[in-house]
């Protein structure tokens, strides 16, 4: 009876098994923040793509406005055609004076940078030697002399022989040339200039001692001088001589100095195949001086039609030059006009001044943009406003700023 009552009492009071709360309370709440992100993600989301797809409708319905460009037509002129090159100047008359002779400076009868004019004594070399030397031989010159007019009149009157006479003859010349060849010494130490020119900066000073061939002073004649040059033998076709030519040099970058073209040489360079040239140009004022750098144009006879532009409105690139036109097109909605820019490759040619020819690629009255191209794109919208455009010369002068 016990027993039974045990076993009731033990089975009536087995707990039954369930989750604990506070694991159900944790589920809850983790199941409420996942949900809560998923629902800010999506949120987010959808606040993206409605401002993608706003953005991409405004990009659609957004013109560009257009851009301001400067115009300039394709002109027509006649163009003298011009060879060019770079070359030097040298003197007409040019010479490195130089000491025939050794000995010491005992004058200097010029001022360096001066004029000097032809047989002007420019130093004097110390000759009291060939002085002394001199005043003997002409002595026994004037005894050889005396003795030889003696022996003519002993000759005459037959007292003396043929042979006598002739002797004496020949010691007068012996002494005479003993005297002329003192009188050459001294006459080259006595240094003059050969020509009418401009001395340059002496090397040389009162007492010093000068050895053969030192150089003493450079004298230039300047009135008139030679720019000297050369061409590519496929030009030599199209040179002769007295074609008109103008210089230019970066001493003066606003002068030109006219001249003729005067020597053609006679060959070819075999190494460049170029073919040397000169030009005489007139330099009364003595601007231009031998050794000047400068750049040449031999004008040709002939004219021909050329079409230019200036030469800001060329875009130069490796792959080919270009150009933006400005042409009409009509808008089909609309139906007005509007200015549009194409972009056209052309050849260029020689350039003038601001402008450069255009030999293929645009015909007369074209316009096209003048300044800026770099920054342009081919079907772009444009306005033109030329009021700010520089003014293209063909002549153009620089001024200070």
């Amino acid at each position: 009876m016990n027993t039974n009552l045990l076993s009731h009492s033990s089975r009536s009071s087995a707990p039954v098994t369930s989750a604990p709360p506070q694991k159900r309370r944790t589920r809850s709440a983790v199941f409420k923040v996942v949900a809560g992100l998923v629902a800010v993600f999506l949120l987010i989301a959808g606040i993206k793509v409605w401002q993608i797809m706003t953005l991409v409708s405004a990009g659609k319905k957004m013109v560009m406005p257009p851009t301001t460009v400067t115009s300039s037509p394709v002109q027509k002129g006649d163009w003298q055609p011009t060879l060019t090159a770079v070359g030097s100047i040298n003197p007409v008359q040019g010479a490195m004076i130089s000491a025939e002779l050794p000995g010491t400076v005992s004058e200097i009868n010029f001022q360096s940078g001066t004029l000097v004019k032809k047989g002007d004594i420019l130093l004097k070399l110390d000759a009291s030697a060939e002085q002394a030397q001199l005043r003997a031989a002409e002595a026994e010159d004037e005894l050889a002399k005396a003795d030889l007019e003696r022996a003519r009149d002993l000759a005459a009157r037959k007292v003396i022989s043929s042979a006598e006479l002739d002797a004496a003859s020949a010691k007068y010349g012996q002494k005479k040339a003993v005297v002329e060849n003192i009188q050459s010494v001294i006459a080259k130490k006595e240094i003059r200039a050969p020509f009418d020119g401009a001395a340059g900066i002496r090397t040389v000073n009162p007492g010093e001692m000068v050895p053969v061939g030192r150089a003493l002073v450079t004298l230039q004649a300047l009135d008139r001088v030679f720019f000297d040059f050369a061409l590519p033998q496929q030009q030599l076709s199209e040179v002769k001589p007295d074609l008109s030519v103008k210089v230019m040099t970066d001493v003066f970058p606003d002068r030109e100095f006219d001249g003729k073209l005067t020597a053609i040489n006679s060959a070819v360079d075999p190494v460049t195949r170029n073919v040397a040239l000169q030009a005489t140009l007139d330099n009364a004022d003595h601007t231009l001086r031998p050794g000047m750098f400068g750049r040449v144009k031999v004008l040709l006879p002939t004219t021909k039609p050329t079409l230019f532009i200036p030469a800001t409105a060329v875009s130069y690139a490796p792959y080919g030059n270009s150009v933006f036109l400005i042409e009409k097109k009509q808008d089909d909605k609309t139906g007005k006009d509007s200015l549009v820019l194409r972009q056209q490759f052309i050849r260029t040619g020689e350039t003038r001044g601001d402008f450069v020819a255009v030999t293929e690629g645009l015909k007369e009255g074209d316009s096209v943009v003048g300044i800026g191209v770099f920054k342009l794109r081919n079907g772009m919208d444009v306005v033109v406003d030329n009021t700010l455009q520089p003014k293209a010369e063909m002549n153009p002068k620089p001024t200070d700023a």
